[in-house]
């Protein structure tokens, strides 16, 4: 009686490890789905810097598992400086160069770096998140 007991209790076991990781399997491909949507679906568009008056703007965006906030300031209609405040990433820590690119381009048609194509477009939404407040 004790080894069918033992193996009822062995294959229980085997039945909640198994169910346990499928879930969180199952969880972690649909979260991987959401967030490469999310990610697909940015659309970064210039701001007409002749409209920003002078100060600095805060702007920020998040998606899944990326997430920027920045503060912009402006002076003479010219982006003088980016701040990144914050960046919560996974392996996109080379996209924080993208705030540099942008202010030497004076615009937000920068090439994405490759290798950190999520953080560098939640990065750069979060900077025409700030911008656009300024017009707002």
């Amino acid at each position: 009686m004790k080894k069918k007991q033992l193996i009822t209790l062995a294959v229980l076991v085997v039945v909640i490890v198994v169910s346990y990781y499928g879930v969180t399997g199952i969880k972690s491909f649909i979260d991987l789905k959401a967030y490469q949507k999310q990610v697909e679906e940015i659309t970064i568009s210039n701001v007409n810097l002749s409209k920003v008056e002078d100060g600095t703007y805060t702007g920020s965006y998040e998606v899944l598992w990326v997430a920027a906030e920045v503060k912009v300031n402006v002076k003479n209609h010219k982006i003088e400086g980016i701040e990144l405040v914050k960046h919560k990433n996974d392996r996109g820590a080379s996209a924080e160069i993208i705030p540099s690119k942008v202010v030497v381009a004076q615009s937000l048609a920068v090439d994405i770096v490759s290798g950190a194509t999520s953080s560098s477009k939640v990065i750069l939404k979060a900077i025409e998140n700030a911008l656009n407040s300024a017009l707002k």
